[in-house]
Parts: structure tokens; C-alpha cells; sequence
């Protein structure tokens, strides 16, 4: 800071006028005040006066050589570090494996630096055996494109149970921060699109999958990378000719269309239905995927370009040995007692009759719960006998309940023989894929669920067979 008092002819100063140093040329000093007159940069004359106030802008310029080393030696080391940084990836092909917090095993570098990397742009599933570490590969693959400048907008699809585990992993062991989408960034997004707002972010995938909203949003946005783990749940498959596309198989076309590299990931790519494989894989490619297969439906596609599975047996640590121990599979019987027999063959016969009926039911939402709450009998008689006993017995008033409002038209909902049916706030909160809702929902969520379907759910299509279900419970 110059004071008034000391301006003189001759000094080079900054602060006279903005961005700028003049030469002082005379000075006529006037109390707390002074008149300058300088010549700025371009040769102008100019003056103005100088007040007491505007001392703390007022600066001696140093006179320095366009290209004298007369800088900061340590500013210049940071910045040189900086750029060589920046460039590490032409000198040290691995470089996302030494800035990472991981050791990773001989399957994970090849899936990450001979699959995935030279692919440009990429189109992949990794598909590994559970317990190969694809969310390892994953954090590589991100943190690789990341520090080569082909990754700055990232977005990671995961069921709704992982994606916790997917923003712990990537921080820890990457040092790389994302954002796990929730309905308050919709809230809070300063352009109304948050998808556009966060350049690193985690989604569930119910959650874009079911919103009209969220998917609207989602198409006006463009990533670099988008992820998406447990890849099997996009699902297809054929009705007849036509294409029965499920949401979560139609937000995975859409992904696509919005990133240009797109990855896979799932230990079950195959189904062991060939054409739902090839619907699968249409996701990546959906030219040389798309449409029905002519000619033997059973013929495998070569995908060895666009897919990597290895399986446990296959897996090995540096030295050559193998990362798991030989599986040995068999099955350990064991003799029921006499009552436990008895107990077993009856919700057995009870269940797979149940479950015939069923199977000749045209609407397909009602005959899945069916099955789903069929099955749920079964893994309680496998229990315990007491767990059984609860679930038949509240089955039996359930069932009961219904057959009154039947009688009574009182109780009975519009159209009687409605009450049948399962409740309307029921159906609403059951999963797209009812199969998969120990994935989808929370743990408490499914068991309210599994409850009330094991309680509820029925194949009686009229009075009689509804009485006669609730005579065999």
C-alpha cells in the first residue's frame, strides 16, 4: 500500500486507474487529497485526483523481463506437477491402479486394460462370476477415462439395495465423490433438471425406471459413462412376434442413447433362453441384436467382442494359484418323521394345486402373486412347524373374511365379486417383477409384502371354489 504522501514523478504504480500500470508524471499534493497526472500503457496522458480512501489499492509495480525467471520457484513446481498429472497417462498405462486404493487381481486388470479400455466408444457387460470384484473393475474403468479427460460426467444405475455400497466403495478405494440421487435434488435443482446439476451421480433403478418424470429429465441429459450393475434385471422377452418390453428394459434403451460409453454388469447375462439373450444384448448393439431370430431359435450368437465372463474356477491370484477353493456340490439328505411327513405331502399337495389353478389364469399380475405367496407357504413350512401353523391359520381367516363379504353385500365392494381380487393399495405397491422385490424393497417392505400375499392371494375364482380352499386349510 502507497500512501499520498509518498506518490512522486517517475514510480510506476497500479491502482490509478483498473487493471493497469501508469507513470507518474507530477503530482500536486492537496491536503488529505492529491491531483496525478500519469501516462497509461498506450502512451495517453490522463490525471485524477487521489483521496485518503483509496490508498489500500495504491501499489508500487515491479519492473520485470517478458521472460525473466524471477517467479515463485515452488508455484512453478506445483504447476509443472500438475500438468505432468494430468499427462501420467501416456507414461503409465495403469495409472488409475497406482492413484487407487486397491490391489487389484491378474482377471481385473485384463477385463479393465485389454476389454474395456481400447473399446472407444465402449458397448460391454462384464459378466464375472459373483465375487470376481466387477465393482473393483468398474471403480478402475471410472477413474481411468476419469484422469484421461473421457469421463467427466459419470452416472451408475444400481437396485435400490447397492447404492450405498456403491458410494462407499468408489470414495474409499478411489477417492472419487458421488451423489446419490434422491427426490430432494428434483426439489433443489436450479435448472429443474438435477441430472444436468451433478456430473457424478448414483441412481436406483426403480426409481427412473417407474417415473414418467424422472425419465423425461433423464433423456434431456448426456453423459460420458453410465454403469449399470445387476444389467439382467432390463429384461425382454417375446410374445409371439412382438416384444414384451419391460420398464426397467426400456430406461436401459434410453441409457443408452444418452452416454457414450455404456457398461453392463451381472453374473446372469443368459436366462437360457436364447432370444431373451439377444434382447439383452440389443441393449448394446440393437443392429446387429434387434428383432427375432429366423431360423433355429437355440443357435448361440458370438458376443466374445461385446461380453467377458469368467468363471471362479477360472479365477487365479498372481502366483497361479486359484482365488477360490474347488466348489464340491451335493445334496445331504435327511428322514422327516411320520407327522412331519404327513405335514409336509399336505402343504406340498395344497400348494401344487393351488398353483395349477393359477397357471390357467389370463391375468398375469394375479397368477405371479399366486405363485409368489404359494411359494412363501413353502419356505415357512420349511421353517419351522409353528411358522406353518401361523401362516395357514391366518390364511384360513383371510380367506374366511372374504367369503362373508361375498355373503353379506353390505361388506362387499362394487361389482362382489371383486372382493376376490386383491386390494387395490396392495396391487399398487407390488414390484414390477414380483420375484424380484427382496432386490427392489427394503427389508421390513418385503416382508409386509410377502405377508400380506401369503395371507391374501388366491386362485378361488367364485364362491364355491373359495369355499373350498378355506374346507382344505
Amino acid at each position: 500500500m502507497l500512501r499520498i504522501e509518498e506518490l512522486k514523478p517517475n514510480l510506476t504504480v497500479t491502482g490509478i486507474i483498473p487493471n493497469a500500470v501508469v507513470r507518474i508524471l507530477a503530482v500536486e499534493t492537496m491536503g488529505e487529497s492529491c491531483s496525478v497526472v500519469y501516462r497509461s500503457p498506450d502512451g495517453q496522458l490522463g490525471d485524477r485526483m487521489v483521496f485518503r480512501t483509496d490508498e489500500a489499492g495504491l501499489s508500487l509495480a515491479e519492473a520485470e523481463r517478458p521472460w525473466a525467471f524471477t517467479a515463485s520457484g515452488d508455484d512453478f513446481k506445483l504447476g509443472l506437477e500438475a500438468y505432468r498429472i494430468s499427462l501420467a497417462h501416456l507414461f503409465d498405462p495403469m495409472m488409475a491402479v497406482h492413484a487407487s486404493d486397491v490391489e487389484p487381481l491378474p482377471h481385473q486388470l485384463t477385463a479393465v486394460y485389454e476389454s474395456m479400455l481400447p473399446m472407444q466408444p465402449l458397448r460391454f457387460v462384464l459378466a464375472d462370476d459373483p465375487g470376481a470384484g466387477k465393482t473393483v473393475m468398474a471403480g478402475l474403468l471410472i477413474r481411468e477415462l476419469n484422469m484421461r479427460a473421457d469421463a467427466q460426467r459419470v452416472l451408475i444405475v444400481a437396485p435400490g439395495g447397492l447404492v450405498e455400497q456403491w458410494h462407499d466403495e468408489l470414495f474409499e478405494k478411489f477417492g472419487m465423490s458421488f451423489t446419490i440421487f434422491s427426490r430432494e435434488h428434483i426439489e433443489l435443482a436450479h435448472s429443474s433438471n438435477p441430472f444436468d446439476e451433478y456430473d457424478f451421480l448414483i441412481a436406483r433403478l426403480d426409481q427412473l425406471s417407474r417415473s414418467d418424470d424422472l425419465l423425461e429429465k433423464l433423456k434431456a441429459s448426456h453423459w460420458d459413462l453410465i454403469v449399470v450393475d445387476e444389467a439382467h434385471k432390463l429384461s425382454a422377452s417375446f410374445s409371439g412376434k412382438d416384444i414384451k418390453r419391460t420398464k426397467r428394459f426400456q430406461l436401459g434403451e434410453q441409457l443408452r442413447a444418452i452416454t457414450r460409453h455404456f457398461l453392463l454388469m451381472t453374473a446372469t447375462p443368459h436366462n437360457g433362453k436364447e432370444e431373451d439373450f439377444r434382447l439383452f444384448m440389443s441393449l448394446l448393439d440393437p443392429d446387429r441384436f434387434g428383432g427375432k431370430l429366423k431360423g433355429d431359435a437355440n443357435s448361440r450368437v458370438d458376443v466374445s467382442d461385446l461380453m467377458r465372463r469368467m468363471v471362479k474356477e477360472d479365477l487365479r491370484r498372481f502366483d497361479g494359484s486359484h482365488l477360490f477353493p474347488e466348489r464340491w456340490a451335493y445334496t445331504v439328505p435327511y428322514p422327516l418323521s411320520g407327522k412331519e411327513q404327513e405335514l409336509y405331502d399336505a402343504v406340498t399337495d395344497y400348494v401344487r394345486n393351488e398353483m395349477n389353478k393359477a397357471e390357467r389364469m389370463v391375468d398375469g399380475a394375479r397368477r405371479g402373486s399366486i405363485g409368489f405367496a404359494l411359494t412363501s407357504l413353502q419356505r415357512r413350512l420349511a421353517s419351522s412347524p409353528e411358522a406353518i401353523y401361523q401362516s395357514l391359520t391366518r390364511r384360513h381367516k383371510k380367506l374366511q373374511d372374504k367369503l362373508e363379504k361375498l355373503d353379506n353385500p353390505t361388506l362387499s365392494e362394487p361389482g362382489g365379486a371383486r372382493s376376490l381380487a386383491l386390494p387395490s393399495s396392495l396391487v399398487q405397491a407390488l414390484p414390477e417383477n414380483i420375484w424380484e422385490a427382496d432386490e427392489s424393497l427394503n427389508s421390513e417392505d418385503f416382508e409386509n409384502m410377502e405377508e400380506k400375499l401369503a395371507d391374501e392371494a388366491s386362485a378361488a375364482e367364485n364362491r364355491q371354489e373359495l369355499q373350498a380352499e378355506i374346507t382344505l386349510l
